[in-house]
């Protein structure tokens, strides 16, 4: 066979191979594309960002033509979609947000790596006529709350004297207690007191008064069970001492200590945050003038406001209200 007849034969054989590679492909179909993961976020249509707060509970659909994915925002307005079918980045998808509050609102984007920002505008609220009463002003408003408390109460203290035994000028040997520099023998004594069931010790004063003191050191002062018991420990390398133990005996209580702070408004909506010990949180505000106290419960029922709750990473909650037709925060001149 020649050069080029091999060459032939060559080149029949690689055509074959790619035609029986595009017929395989082909046969199993083209591999399956990855999932399409959509995360945005939908909030108020305003100029101010401040007030674009998040929407919770909009509707939101996506559609790439092929698969629709359906999807609700929670309490920060977030939204996640995922599309299967025929999906992949760069393909055109049409977003529809839906929300009985709101205007429709409807976008379509080109899918990638990137965050969706949807902003509604809310649908005006009919005027104070229609609703057949006033409007209501709400002023001073303050939210309270409770927390737990530890706090400490003096009911007693003790002055107690005691004494560390030893004869001084008494070479140490090498054997059992010594002196600093190890050239006296020395003794260590010990005196130990206690509080009583639920006190503990504060504030131990520990003093030698009387004696050649400037041959003493104290070598311990160790608390137990809670600063309940006191174990002191002095060493003496010359004649007895007397040494004087004094400390404040206190007792712990825990309360109910009541909070207040201001919540931020902005526009119709409110915000505030409470520490994650907070319990019976309130809204404290004057009606047209009169002070009312509106206890929330775990509902976050409020007869002029609608509230939301969101929990952060460190336990601590985020409330949001916004203003039912026919209220309005006073304004602030």
């Amino acid at each position: 066979m020649t050069r080029r007849q091999q060459a032939n034969v060559a080149a029949v054989a690689l055509v074959l191979c790619i035609v029986a590679a595009v017929a395989v492909y082909i046969f199993r179909g083209a591999p399956p594309s990855k999932p399409l993961s959509l995360t945005g976020v939908v909030l108020v249509q305003n100029a101010d960002p401040r007030k674009q707060a998040p929407i919770p509970d909009a509707s939101v659909t996506a559609t790439n033509g092929a698969e629709t994915a359906y999807a609700n925002s929670d309490s920060t307005g977030l939204f996640k979609l995922t599309l299967n079918k025929g999906a992949q980045v760069g393909q055109v998808v049409t977003f529809r947000f839906r929300h009985p509050g709101y205007f429709p609102l409807d976008l379509t984007r080109i899918s990638g790596n990137e965050i969706y920002v949807a902003r509604m505008l809310p649908l005006p609220q009919p005027p104070p006529a229609e609703l057949g009463r006033p409007v209501a002003v709400l002023g001073n408003v303050r939210v309270r709350y409770t927390e737990r408390a530890t706090h400490t109460i003096n009911v007693g203290s003790i002055a107690q004297a005691f004494e560390v035994v030893n004869t001084g000028n008494v070479p140490c040997g090498g054997s059992g207690a010594c002196s600093p520099d190890g050239k006296w023998r020395a003794t260590i004594g010990s005196h130990s007191v206690d509080a009583g069931a639920g006190n503990q010790f504060q504030n131990v004063r520990l003093s030698c008064i009387a004696g050649p003191c400037a041959f003493t050191k104290i070598e311990s002062e160790e608390f137990l069970d809670h600063r309940r018991s006191l174990k002191v420990s002095i060493r003496n390398w010359s004649d007895t001492v007397t040494y004087l133990l004094e400390a404040e005996v206190a007792q712990a209580r825990v309360t109910d200590v009541v909070r207040q702070s201001y919540p931020a408004k902005f526009g119709p909506t409110m915000n505030f945050t409470l520490p994650a010990a907070a319990e019976g949180p309130s809204i404290l505000a004057e009606m047209n003038g009169q002070e009312i106290v509106y206890p929330m419960g775990p509902d976050l029922i409020l007869s002029w406001a609608d509230c939301t709750v969101k929990v952060n990473a460190d336990n601590t909650k985020l409330y949001r209200c916004d203003l039912k037709p026919g209220f309005q925060f006073e304004s602030k001149h």
